[in-house]
């Protein structure tokens, strides 16, 4: 392998021309630095750049000065502890190298269990730019990492971290892990028309804090993507490979191959509208005749699957997405998605309840500088999703990659509503997030199937019509979290954070659990790790 990219890199430099900032690479999905780009997009909308496509190609953002933001931050072409060789425009080659230390020190107290949870995680990025459009970057990290009572509850029968893959151990003292991501990322030619990406890592479609669409919860997979960009459209087409261990008792020998392809097709209509059409589809790696591999079909960058899948002989598991959102006065942006998984206009016309018509929608809004006060920001957020959505009568055929969903972390049949305010002056972060859901759940000790496990095959469903959204046991969920930052080198995101979190859970069978827990942590991660589901 190594040889094979030194290969690579001698035949690509000569071709490259020189060029002082590097295009070819992507922007962290922290939040962080997202939080951002939501300043400097809202007030200054464009037509060339797309929010809603993320990670972000540098080129779409390589005029952005970071004195747009009212507070200090990662930086958008970040160049901390970086070194460029060969600077000089005579040069017809330069070199650029980042090195950036990961950690994330972390020590809790979990007031119902009365246990400590304790984070000890490390690791390095490592980045390399060519010119302007080659650049090569890795990140590598692992340690030990245990958790609150409500989120053990819910990982510690597979053992995965979301964000992260396959742990092992217990709880407690903590479960250890390794895990890593990365990609060479290639735009030929001066243009940036076109971007080549072969790596593994995560993407997130829209504009909100969660993604009916596609989202970044469950861990990494490999992937190839190709990305344009013309006049006022984006258009991103990438093909993966993912695992099924729904069966696997947390042996990798036993994970089953599963693989998708997935289209977004993005549209700025006028500099403060943008509108978007997404499309995927998931199959698994063995059928009951064969074991398949890549479904060569699948590969066309340019077609709706609906008809194609069938044109292959094979219901493979396919949905359809909108996303669009509105800015308004260069400090509000109005968002929105729609997932189809299933639609039958007839069925949901006669409303009925049939179990396939599977469907979720978003609505939310964004209001940087709120109030006049530069630095707050307020959001709030709706998500709807029907029972049995994003599930498949073959469980490893389901909208999942290693054993989580690849959209809400909640599966389906739920409400959730969600609410968050923050506050960022110079080196200081406070704010504070609200979750109240609402979750249709199973029986527990019964083969009931209500349609919110999308791990459950949907031909064990409980009933053909008659289902509605929160049906079977209702379960409340209310998370509160207020969190404190000092940002120390706030070039290399690292911080102190203060944090406290308030967790409720009741339903409808008197199950009451109340888990306050608090922590400090001294960190610098550049990914999302979501604990609120």
């Amino acid at each position: 392998m190594r040889l094979i990219l030194r290969g690579l890199l001698f035949l690509l430099v000569p071709l490259l021309p020189a060029q002082n900032n590097p295009s070819a690479r992507n922007a962290f999905l922290n939040p962080e630095l997202l939080e951002a780009f939501d300043y400097w997009n809202i007030s200054n909308p464009s037509t060339n750049f797309h929010s809603s496509f993320k990670p972000y190609l540098s080129s779409t953002f390589s005029a952005i000065k970071d004195s747009l933001v009212p507070f200090r931050f990662y930086g958008f072409n970040n160049q901390f502890w970086s070194k460029t060789l060969q600077e000089k425009t005579k040069k017809r080659t330069h070199l650029n190298f980042q090195v950036l230390p990961l950690a994330d020190l972390a020590a809790g107290y979990d007031m119902l269990m009365q246990e400590p949870v304790l984070t000890s995680i490390a690791g390095i990025h490592l980045k390399t730019n060519i010119n302007n459009n080659f650049t090569f970057a890795f990140t590598g990290y692992g340690g030990r990492i245990s958790f609150p009572f409500f989120t053990d509850s819910s990982l510690s029968s597979q053992k995965i971290i979301p964000e992260s893959g396959q742990a092992y151990g217990k709880n407690q003292p903590g479960y250890t892990f390794f895990d890593y991501t990365g990609y060479i990322s290639y735009s030929p030619g001066k243009s940036n028309i076109f971007n080549f990406q072969l790596g593994r890592d995560k993407h997130f479609i829209g504009d909100g804090y969660r993604s009916l669409l596609l989202s970044d919860f469950a861990p990494a997979y490999p992937y190839f993507r190709i990305n344009t960009n013309v006049w006022r459209l984006q258009y991103s087409v990438w093909y993966s490979w993912m695992y099924d261990v729904s069966t696997a008792s947390g042996f990798k020998s036993k994970y089953g191959n599963k693989y998708g392809t997935f289209h977004y097709l993005s549209y700025n209509v006028i500099k403060e509208l943008h509108i978007g059409f997404f499309e995927n589809i998931v199959w698994r790696g063995t059928d009951t005749n064969q074991i398949r591999t890549f479904e060569v079909n699948y590969l066309n960058p340019v077609i709706f699957y609906r008809p194609q899948e069938y044109s292959v002989g094979s219901p493979d598991n396919s949905f359809l997405g909108f996303n669009c959102n509105l800015t308004l006065f260069n400090r509000l942006k109005i968002y929105g998605q729609i997932a189809l998984d299933e639609f039958y206009l007839k069925e949901i016309r006669a409303r009925r309840g049939w179990w396939a018509n599977k469907q979720g929608w978003q609505v939310g809004f964004k209001y940087i500088n709120a109030f006049g006060i530069k630095g707050l920001k307020l959001q709030c957020e709706y998500n709807q999703v029907r029972p049995f959505t994003y599930t498949h009568g073959l469980v490893d055929q389901n909208y999942s990659h290693y054993g989580m969903p690849l959209a809400h972390p909640l599966g389906a049949n739920f409400k959730e509503y969600l609410g968050s305010l923050n506050y960022r002056k110079n080196k200081f972060e406070i704010g504070f997030q609200g979750i109240y859901a609402v979750v249709g759940k199973d029986t527990a000790g019964t083969k009931s199937n209500v349609g919110q496990n999308i791990f459950q095959s949907y031909n064990t469903r409980s009933s053909d019509y008659g289902n509605y959204t929160t049906q079977g046991v209702k379960t409340n969920i209310l998370q509160g979290q207020l969190k404190f930052a000092w940002f120390i080198v706030p070039e290399l995101n690292l911080r102190l954070e203060l944090s406290y979190i308030q967790r409720s859970e009741t339903n409808s069978r008197n199950y009451i659990l109340q888990n306050p827990y608090f922590f400090l942590a001294f960190k610098t991660s550049f990914w999302n790790s979501y604990r609120d589901f």
